[in-house]
């Protein structure tokens, strides 16, 4: 055995690879299943607590507003606290509103737990893509970045299908309390595996939070994201306009606190990292068609096809299949073509949507659409963050996280309210609707192509 010096500094506890991944993964999948998980149990809810149609948006959007407002925030304090600290205290915070969210007794109630929720994942989330970029490497982390791409889609979906089977299945005559109670015994196992198995550190020295950005960030998201989620159903109101201008003035007061900052949350010299732009860019528009994909389709399954939403959560497989199959195995692909493979991906999943209206009667010719699209946009997406990553320091892994992860669930937003509402103003809700919104989907994936082409060529 060697024999260790009295002035020598320990050893670091060795990383269990396997071990870290299963937890943050599986904390990124609920993260990501309850945006979606709850959208079946809507019509439940509302009946149960007597909730009106705006209370009802706020239950389901309340959880996306938080998120994606403190997404960034969340991402520095993982920098300040350590990462393993803010993950298990943004899992605590999530496993606990989840809890607080099944016992809710009013609509009120429930709507203020969703935002604590999101707060939760706003803080756990962007230390998964800090905790893989400081932890792994080269092909190893494009494998850890892979898996966190088919956990997106997978997740996304399944929330559908546990949505479905839980409220279907009325346990013990709970109705829809389950969607929200399953997180917890799932929650409490990380919260115990969690100290053993992730890695620890104390913060980085010096890092502090821009309480002005926080504040103005946190301002100009929410303008920006409250009448995209709410402005179809409100019938696009006044004020959603106002806010949505209201945004841009926002954001750019944001631009011009970030640039007297001495501690941005963005810091420019991130944002001059090679790839990093036209990346958060083409991910954006990645998951913008994928958002619009999700909702239409369901939308057309249950309406114009009348699946039951269980069925309809079911009939998303292919999709997930394809992208999970896109996203697990790029790597395979020889490495003199994987920056074409990109642009090339983005074709396939246009192809894919214009096959949605072609198809969209059902069927075979439906599934291999759906099966397409996925292929298209997993091995769009997860190729596309890892090179986007590829020249990141790990001092800037935190914030590099935040930034991707706040524009990935950013464009989900944006793609449920802009082909959502396409595909709801093309009456009736028929294959004539899913093929004018297949066709828009398409030309947008095809500009995704184009930005994609800004980080290939670099």
């Amino acid at each position: 055995m060697a024999q260790i010096t009295l002035d020598a500094p320990a050893a670091p506890t060795p990383v269990r690879r396997g071990g870290l991944l299963t937890i943050i993964m599986l904390g990124q999948f609920m993260a990501v299943l309850d945006v979606t998980v709850v959208n079946v149990a809507a019509p439940t809810i509302r009946t149960d607590l007597h909730a009106s149609g705006a209370g009802l948006q706020l239950v389901i959007a309340g959880y996306t507003i938080a998120y994606a407002m403190l997404l960034i925030t969340g991402a520095r304090l993982g920098d300040i606290l350590g990462h393993r600290r803010a993950f298990l205290g943004g899992l605590a915070i999530f496993t606990a509103a989840s809890l607080a969210c099944g016992l809710a007794g009013t609509a009120g109630l429930l709507i203020a737990f969703r935002f604590v929720q999101g707060a939760g994942s706003a803080l756990m989330v962007p230390q998964v893509m800090s905790l893989i970029q400081r932890t792994f490497t080269g092909t190893a982390r494009a494998r850890a970045l892979s898996l966190y791409s088919a956990v997106l889609s997978g997740g996304a979906v399944v929330g559908q299908v546990v949505g479905g089977a839980l409220v279907s299945a009325d346990i013990l005559g709970t109705g829809w309390r389950p969607v929200f109670l399953v997180n917890v015994p799932i929650g409490i196992v990380l919260l115990l595996a969690g100290p053993r198995v992730l890695p620890g550190d104390t913060g980085e020295p010096g890092r502090r939070l821009d309480l002005p950005g926080v504040i103005g960030l946190s301002a100009a998201v929410v303008c920006f994201v409250v009448p995209l989620v709410l402005g179809h159903e409100e019938g696009w109101p006044g004020w959603g306009w106002l806010m949505l201008a209201g945004s841009v003035v926002l954001f750019g007061v944001f631009v011009a606190l970030q640039r007297r900052a001495t501690a941005p949350l963005i810091p420019g010299r991130l944002l001059r990292t090679p790839g990093v732009l036209p990346g958060a860019a083409a991910i954006f528009v990645c998951m913008a068609t994928f958002g619009g994909f999700l909702f239409s389709l369901a939308l057309h399954l249950q309406g114009g096809l009348s699946e039951t939403p269980l069925r309809a959560g079911l009939s998303f497989i292919p999709g997930a299949g394809g992208f999970a199959l896109a996203s697990l195995n790029w790597r395979r692909v020889p490495a003199r073509w994987h920056r074409l493979m990109i642009p090339a991906a983005f074709l396939v999943a246009a192809v894919g949507y214009v096959g949605l209206g072609a198809f969209q009667s059902g069927g075979a010719g439906l599934e291999v659409a759906m099966g397409l699209t996925g292929l298209g946009l997993g091995g769009a997406f997860s190729p596309m963050l890892t090179m986007a990553l590829a020249d990141v320091p790990v001092a800037d892994a935190a914030d590099a996280s935040g930034l991707l992860v706040t524009m990935s669930q950013l464009g989900q937003v944006v793609g449920v309210a802009t082909f959502g509402t396409l595909f709801l103003s093309v009456a009736p809700p028929t294959g004539h609707a899913l093929a004018v919104t297949g066709a828009a989907l398409a030309a947008v994936a095809v500009f995704g192509a184009c930005c994609s082409l800004l980080v290939v060529k670099r």
